[in-house]
């Protein structure tokens, strides 16, 4: 094992949330996920979305875990073999590129994973998954997983039920439900490979994953976390947001590889 100095705070890349916000110097969003992972106890490492590839590789190199931010584009349909929904967002193949080039170096090599909102949807790709592409028209949901038109809401709230014997059921402690924030209209439809279910909205939208053994892939111990609401937001004033930093950053000090 590889551990260097274990006193350091972990490195966790976070990808910024799409190019056009990069390029504008759009810094607000980031910033929560950056405090985020300072408060968690790690140390927040910026990633830009138009590294070549083998900076990026080296970049990956240097860190602990990530945590993929969310962000306001989806993801290519053609990733999951589907057709364009009407009401699909823009996509963004650079933050494409980025996340998959930082899942693939941390699930070979064993580092956490902590993935959100768009990350969640990313990660399930990634692994062969797909994507409800319109909540509102492909499921006549009644649970509102994102503010109305107009309503000048940033976000609606709606509880999950947590499933017993999962990651993130040891992180909430005794409660089976929580209370989440929610601004998505696509959400996970078929799980990726070694990819469990660990929340669902009343509705039965999957909210959050975490990856399971198979095959001999993934190490009984490989930490990765997924979901579908924003703890970033959350992070100073609801206990699983913070757990689940602090989590993320735990994992970094028991995978076999640390940068």
């Amino acid at each position: 094992m590889i551990f260097g100095n274990s006193k350091a705070k972990p490195r966790i890349g976070i990808p910024y949330r799409t190019k056009k916000e990069q390029l504008a110097g759009g810094r607000g969003k980031i910033r929560r996920y950056l405090k985020a992972v300072e408060l968690g106890g790690g140390r927040p490492v910026e990633v830009s979305l138009d590294l070549a590839p083998g900076e990026l590789r080296a970049l990956a190199e240097t860190l602990d875990g990530i945590a993929l931010s969310g962000s306001p584009a989806d993801i290519d349909p053609q990733l999951f073999s589907a057709a364009r929904h009407a009401q699909t967002n823009f996509s963004d193949p650079d933050r494409e590129r980025t996340d998959f080039a930082l899942l693939e170096h941390c699930l070979a090599q064993q580092k956490p994973v902590l993935a959100i909102c768009y990350g969640i949807q990313s990660l399930n790709v990634f692994l062969g998954g797909s994507l409800v592409q319109d909540i509102a028209a492909e499921l006549h949901s009644p649970v509102m997983h994102e503010p109305r038109s107009g309503s000048g809401e940033i976000e609606t709230f709606h509880n999950v039920h947590i499933e017993r014997g999962s990651r993130l059921a040891e992180l909430a402690g005794p409660a089976r439900e929580a209370r989440v924030n929610s601004t998505h209209h696509q959400s996970v439809l078929a799980p990726g490979r070694d990819l469990r279910v660990t929340a669902r909205a009343a509705d039965g939208v999957i909210e959050a994953l975490e990856l399971t053994p198979g095959n001999g892939a993934a190490s009984r111990d490989q930490w990765v976390t997924a979901v579908q609401w924003h703890p970033e937001r959350m992070v100073e004033t609801d206990a699983l947001a913070l757990a689940l930093f602090r989590g993320l950053v735990a994992a970094t000090r028991r995978a076999p590889v640390r940068a």
